[in-house]
């Protein structure tokens, strides 16, 4: 039941975060401030970190041309080892802050790690959070990247050709909405750390060599297309309309 609340919060904070973040880019911008109601808004203590994995939300044994074997390593081994390694950090982080002996470089070293953690987190959260469906977009979302790229196929051509340069290495594929230019982009992530500037994820796909190799070795383009089959398209449609409105 604790996990569950823990989940929900989350979930609700990730969708309050998003929103924030698109009202005031798209009215702040020029008065430079927020309404009292979104600085209101639940926000967890810098330091506080989660106690638990968000639970897969789809079977791990359904999925087309994935197998249960990986995606369950994949959650629970490097998904589930950056959750215990964030909240290692902060804690070392929290201990260390206080001591005034520490020094600043030392500090800093913490400071890189909770950097690639948390963008380890976040975005196998939003990837294992936009599979499970058909891999069919909808009408709607069909038309909101069509209309960003000049096709939905133009969309799709890029996104794949990203993961392709990125087979074989490491990093993330992201289609984001850019709170600030407000525009739809694909973008290349060559790690955890260097995620897009004032970007809502609304698409995310895994190139680790942990997401694949077990199930195609070195075949990179063959998970790509598993991948884009079990896009959970229902879930991509709700992130859009939480960042474009």
């Amino acid at each position: 039941m604790d996990e569950q609340i823990d989940v929900n919060r989350r979930k609700e904070l990730h969708g309050a975060a998003a929103t924030a973040l698109v009202t005031a880019s798209a009215s702040g911008r020029a008065e430079g401030s927020v309404s009292q109601e979104k600085t209101n808004m639940a926000i967890t203590p810098a330091f506080e970190s989660q106690s638990s994995l968000q639970p897969l939300p789809f079977d791990p044994a359904k999925l087309a041309g994935l197998s249960e074997r990986l995606i369950r390593s994949h959650w629970e081994n490097n998904y589930g080892g950056s959750v215990k390694a964030l909240a290692t950090v902060k804690k070392q982080l929290s201990e260390a802050l206080t001591n005034k002996d520490t020094p600043p470089f030392i500090y800093n070293d913490l400071k890189r790690e909770h950097l690639l953690r948390t963008g380890s987190v976040v975005f196998h959260e939003y990837y294992f959070g936009n599979l499970g469906g058909n891999g069919q977009a909808g009408a709607t979302e069909r038309k909101l990247l069509g209309n960003a790229f000049g096709s939905f196929d133009q969309w799709e051509t890029e996104f794949r050709r990203i993961g392709a340069g990125l087979g074989g290495g490491s990093g993330w594929v992201v289609l984001g909405f850019n709170t600030h230019l407000r525009q739809l982009e694909n973008y290349w992530l060559g790690d955890h750390a260097h995620g897009p500037a004032a970007t809502v994820p609304i698409l995310v796909m895994d190139m680790y060599e942990h997401s694949y190799q077990m199930d195609f070795g070195a075949a990179a383009a063959k998970y790509i297309d598993a991948f884009f089959k079990n896009i959970q398209w229902e879930t991509v449609a709700a992130r859009l309309e939480a960042a474009t409105k």
